[in-house]
C-alpha cells in the first residue's frame, strides 16, 4: 500500500489556500512528507485566476462590490469562481508513477481516482479527451475543454482541474462544484455589454454542471470528500494518514501568502 497523507482544511480565503498548496508541494518535493491529498473549501468566494490569464478579463468593480476576493493560481488555464465547492489538491515527488510521463499521461491517471469518487456518490460519469490542436478560448474555466476532463453522461464539465510540475515535484488541484448556479462566475467577468453577459452565462450552464444537477439533488461537503478520498484509496491502493499542516508548511504558507498571492505584483501582473 502506498502511504499518503491527507489533510482536510477548514474553509479559508483563497490567498492562503493558494499559498497552501504550494508549501505542500514544496515539502513533498523536498522529500520532507509523503504525497500529500488535501480537500478543502473556500470562505468567502473567491475568483481564481490561471498562471498566465489576463487581468482584464475581471471586472474589478463588480468583484470589490459582491465582496469576492481575488488570486492568481500557480497553475495554468482560465477563471474558476470557487463557492459552495469542493477543491482537492494533490502533490507527489516527481519520481512518483502516477508523475510519469508527462501532463496528459499524468492527468489521465488522476482522472480515475476522480471518476472513482464521483461512483460513489452514485454518478456515473467520464473523462474526455480533448483533441491536440482544440484552444483555450473563454475566460471561464467550465467553458474551456483540457486533456481528461470530467463530465457528466450527457457532456456537461463537472470538475475543472490544472496542473503545474517542478524539477521534482507535482502539483495538480481542481474543484468540484456541489450546488449553485455554475454562470455566478459571469457576474465579475468582464463583458462588453449585459446581453454578452447573459449569453455567456446560458453558455456556460449549457456547458457545466454541480454535482447537485448532476444527481438530482445536494451532498454536503464532508460526504463528497469522504467519497473522493475512497475513490483515491481504491485507485490507487493508498493508506492514507490524517494530518494537520506541520509547523514548517504553515510558516512557510503563511510567508508565501504575505510576499506572493496577497500582492497585485502577482494578482494583477498580466
Amino acid at each position: 500500500m502506498r502511504q499518503w497523507h491527507l489533510i482536510y482544511d477548514t474553509p479559508t480565503d483563497g490567498i492562503y489556500n493558494m499559498a497552501v498548496d504550494e508549501s505542500i508541494l514544496t515539502s513533498v518535493q523536498m522529500g520532507e512528507a509523503p504525497p500529500t491529498l488535501r480537500l478543502y473549501a473556500w470562505s468567502p468566494p473567491y475568483l481564481s485566476l490561471g498562471y498566465g490569464q489576463p487581468v482584464s478579463d475581471v471586472d474589478l468593480e463588480r468583484l470589490d462590490t459582491l465582496g469576492w476576493g481575488l488570486v492568481r493560481r500557480m497553475t495554468g488555464g482560465r477563471a474558476i469562481l470557487h463557492t459552495d465547492e469542493l477543491t482537492y489538491s494533490l502533490s507527489l515527488p516527481a519520481n512518483d508513477d502516477i508523475a510519469a510521463g508527462g501532463v496528459i499521461e499524468s492527468y489521465r491517471r488522476i482522472s480515475k481516482a476522480l471518476l472513482a469518487g464521483l461512483e460513489n456518490l452514485g454518478l456515473q460519469s467520464q473523462a474526455d479527451k480533448k483533441a491536440d490542436d482544440v484552444k483555450l478560448t473563454g475566460a471561464v474555466c467550465f467553458e474551456s475543454p483540457s486533456h481528461y476532463e470530467i463530465t457528466t453522461s450527457g457532456g456537461r464539465k463537472l470538475i475543472g482541474s490544472a496542473q503545474m510540475r517542478r524539477k521534482d515535484g507535482l502539483l495538480q488541484h481542481g474543484t468540484l462544484p456541489l450546488w449553485g448556479d455554475v454562470a455566478r462566475i459571469c457576474d465579475v467577468l468582464a463583458y462588453p455589454d449585459e446581453d454578452s453577459r447573459d449569453n455567456a452565462k446560458a453558455n456556460v450552464r449549457m456547458r457545466a454542471a454541480t454535482l447537485a444537477d448532476a444527481l438530482g439533488e445536494p451532498v454536503d461537503w464532508q460526504t463528497a470528500a469522504e467519497a473522493f478520498v475512497q475513490g483515491f484509496s481504491d485507485t490507487f491502493e493508498v493508506d492514507f494518514t490524517i494530518v494537520d499542516l506541520t509547523a514548517a508548511q504553515r510558516i512557510n504558507a503563511m510567508q508565501l501568502a504575505a510576499d506572493v498571492y496577497r500582492t497585485d505584483a502577482w494578482n494583477k501582473r498580466l
